[in-house]
């Protein structure tokens, strides 16, 4: 069952609705893969905790931390 924080709409329409902690830690381009991997999931699986994995699962295929603990664009 998908449980839903009150006030909170999903999909995700823009990245400024993301949890702080996505948008606290990661780079503008990787909270759009993030916000496109969860809205996808949500739709799909209709879990929001199923979704939010698969959000971090993908900006993790394209982006990594660094010594600074700041996520960063992986080398191709």
């Amino acid at each position: 069952m998908s449980k839903r924080r009150k006030g909170v709409e999903m999909p995700y329409k823009q990245i400024t609705q993301l949890p702080d902690n996505v948008k606290n830690n990661l780079p503008k381009h990787a909270q759009e893969i993030y916000k496109e991997a969860f809205n996808s999931a949500e739709d799909q699986y209709g879990e929001e905790d199923r979704a939010h994995r698969v959000g971090w699962s993908a900006v993790e295929n394209k982006y990594e931390k660094n010594d600074k603990g700041n996520w960063v664009k992986k080398d191709s």
